[in-house]
């Protein structure tokens, strides 16, 4: 059985794989993985890798040498499946390299954009011989709404759901549109630009946020919110295969 250990921006995730097999996610607390112990007594783990955006705590790396099996940290010199382009490869979020892994893996030798919409917004773009060449990062829902709020001096904090309509018609319809608007836009805008020079593209939509995203273009993408996960498995089978752990 295969442990995955996503630590977001918000959240963790604990997944357990059998081979390719997605068996269970667990989402636990980023700061201490108090669920870690109790989700590895249940299951003969015998390998396991980890991924952070956030710097870890004196409780979550207690937790992690307790880990009853060898522990990939994934990051710039983990050896990877797919060609990194990257040129600032140890200021990258290897989340998004894990992405990008798990949608090559769903189809390999196809040019691929994988928009991860969670804390951020991140694009990435890989090529058809497994070549990733970077991506763009851009604001969350969360954070789009909550920067309109800090950074004016009336506008209120509005949440995602509630009323909705194409053109606002008071203070929190008009900032929910814009918001939710703006991403939808901002995506389809990223789509239409990366096909007119690769005609064939394939898109994945992934992260933990969900808005509408009702656009003619939606028979060319793939939504999966598990990708990360399982481009984490892809990783540690990858360097177990090639005996790197």
């Amino acid at each position: 059985m295969n442990l995955i250990i996503d630590i977001g921006n918000t959240v963790a995730k604990i997944a357990l794989f059998e081979g390719d097999t997605l068996v269970e996610v667990v989402h636990d607390f980023n700061q201490t993985l108090e669920r870690l112990p109790e989700v590895c007594s249940r299951y003969e783990v015998e390998r396991a890798i980890m991924v952070s955006v956030v710097d870890l705590t004196d409780e979550v790396e207690t937790r992690l040498a307790g880990l009853p099996c060898p522990l990939l940290r994934l990051g710039a010199d983990t050896p990877l499946p797919v060609e990194n382009l990257y040129e600032t490869p140890r200021t990258l979020g290897y989340d998004r390299m894990a992405a990008v892994v798990g949608a090559c893996t769903r189809f390999p030798g196809r040019d691929i954009l994988v928009i991860d919409a969670g804390t951020c917004i991140t694009f990435e773009f890989v090529d058809a011989c497994g070549r990733y060449h970077g991506g763009n990062i851009s604001p969350g829902l969360q954070m789009r709404f909550k920067a309109l709020h800090q950074f004016t001096g009336h506008l209120p904090l509005v949440e995602c759901e509630g009323r909705s309509l194409p053109i606002g018609k008071d203070t929190d319809t008009a900032i929910r549109a814009g918001v939710l608007r703006g991403v939808e836009y901002e995506i389809e805008g990223y789509i239409h630009s990366m096909r007119t020079k690769y005609p064939e593209l394939l898109v994945f939509l992934t992260g933990g946020n969900e808005f509408s995203f009702d656009t003619n273009l939606k028979s060319i993408i793939f939504a999966d919110r598990f990708l990360v996960l399982k481009g984490l498995n892809r990783i540690l089978v990858y360097n177990y295969n090639n005996d790197r752990i």
